[in-house]
């Protein structure tokens, strides 16, 4: 993962007005990215520049997507580099820049775009700056740590005139656009439930048992891997991509999975600009504290409409068994990652089933050698809108909308109350004790402002 610069080499005064390079690289000079860039579109090949490696973003996921583009990668773990490099000379042929600094890749005049794959206390900073920048932007889910990230987001999106995608690529799948058109065209009637399963967290599967804290390894600079979160020492089983179960870095399992689920139930209710009016619920927790965010949820959600959404965090449950329920008052749907299941198959009468949809019964799946194809659709569509300059599928405002829901919920377990939301002006009604969720306090010296 990567994650900014050293931050002893710059004063207070200038990393606040984000004046950056000045006096770290020889040949660059400081300079602000608050200017308003001109958005025109690449003419060829879109060139991208990789921000952290590792993991998702590395070659068994982003950079698999993304192979033909990339120019420079960039990560703090000197171990992710050397596979991406490896991996990139071996199945493109050619290498890019490395660098272990973000802003290296924001200051190039070679990249067209960035894609930023890091843990979540990182998004906002980074997807600001690159706009700033100059730079289309490729952001994972979840697009924020905390709902009040959002908005500064959208606005230096729109200021600079980017192009913002949030990776939630179920949004470019056939199964799961099959299922909300269904939806949206009433061929369930009324919805007046949806139901969405989430799995337990993995932190006992990939870290086994706590460590204790110790020096990171040799190379990894994690006071800049933490960045605006607190300063504490360094543990094996906090980072990388164990750091999703720690509140100061994530959400767990409601804003992983979350981010894809509730996003699909967001869409298919037609809530992409609005959500939920109430959020309460419950969780349970690991007994002896090894990892923070849940073990278990279930949260409800109730929106304007009266429609219900019921969120549950099941431990053991299979991947078939993951994804978004519709209830409505002819019939029901279920959708996961592979196909689409319905009450009855007369739900289909006289619809062309979508290719490559395979329909059995009342079940349409996908063929197994396509179940990665929404990846490629969804980096697709992000590529061809940094040409057309169109809003992407999953644009930066549908990112923060469907993150909010899942926001919610963890702020609904973590404060024991029924949280009341407004999602025209986007606050907590009548609970300032549980508004403070919806920020952060960044590590001085960083800030959003």
């Amino acid at each position: 993962m990567f994650a900014g610069g050293s931050m002893s080499a710059f004063s207070r005064r200038a990393l606040l007005n984000r004046s950056l390079y000045a006096g770290l690289f020889s040949g660059l000079t400081a300079k602000s990215y608050r200017a308003t860039f001109a958005a025109e579109a690449p003419s060829e090949r879109v060139r991208v520049g990789m921000i952290g490696v590792g993991n998702q973003g590395g070659p068994r996921n982003n950079m698999q997507y993304f192979l033909e583009h990339i120019e420079a990668m960039c990560d703090l773990d000197p171990r992710h580099l050397d596979e991406a490099d490896a991996f990139l000379k071996k199945e493109a042929g050619r290498a890019a820049t490395l660098t272990d600094d973000y802003r290296r890749l924001l200051d190039s005049k070679d990249l067209d775009a960035v894609v930023v794959t890091v843990p979540d206390q990182w998004h906002a900073l980074m997807t600001i700056e690159a706009c700033q920048a100059g730079k289309d932007v490729y952001c994972e889910k979840p697009l924020t740590l905390v709902i009040g990230e959002g908005r500064p987001m959208i606005a230096a999106a729109r200021e600079h005139h980017r192009v913002v995608q949030t990776g939630t690529m179920q949004r470019s799948g056939v199964e799961f656009r099959f299922a909300t058109d269904l939806v949206q065209a009433g061929r369930l009637g009324t919805i007046r439930e949806v139901n969405v399963t989430l799995p337990g967290p993995n932190w006992i599967d990939r870290a086994g048992s706590p460590v204790p804290d110790s020096s990171p390894p040799e190379g990894f600079d994690f006071d800049r891997w933490l960045g605006p979160a607190p300063l504490r020492p360094y543990n094996a089983n906090r980072v990388h991509y164990l750091f999703r179960f720690f509140w100061d870095y994530s959400g767990g399992q409601q804003t992983n999975f979350g981010a894809h689920h509730l996003d699909i139930a967001q869409w298919g209710l037609g809530m992409d600009d609005s959500g939920p009016i109430t959020a309460e619920g419950k969780a349970t927790f690991h007994p002896q504290g090894w990892y923070e965010t849940p073990d278990t949820a279930t949260i409800t959600y109730t929106y304007a409409n009266g429609v219900t959404l019921n969120c549950r965090q099941v431990p053991g449950v299979s991947s078939k068994d993951q994804g978004t329920e519709f209830i409505g008052d002819k019939g029901s749907l279920f959708v996961w990652r592979g196909g689409v299941r319905l009450s009855s198959a007369e739900l289909l009468h006289g619809i062309d089933l979508p290719k490559p949809l395979l329909l059995e019964g009342n079940v349409a799946t996908l063929p197994s050698s396509e179940r990665r194809a929404a990846n490629h659709a969804h980096i697709q569509n992000f590529l061809d809108c940094v040409k057309t300059r169109e809003k992407p599928a999953a644009d930066i405002s549908i990112g923060h909308r469907s993150a909010t829901v899942c926001h919610l919920g963890n702020i609904a377990v973590r404060s024991g109350k029924k949280i009341q939301w407004d999602p025209k002006t986007e606050s907590i009604i009548g609970d300032a004790d549980a508004a403070r969720w919806l920020s952060k306090t960044y590590r001085e010296p960083y800030t959003l402002s």
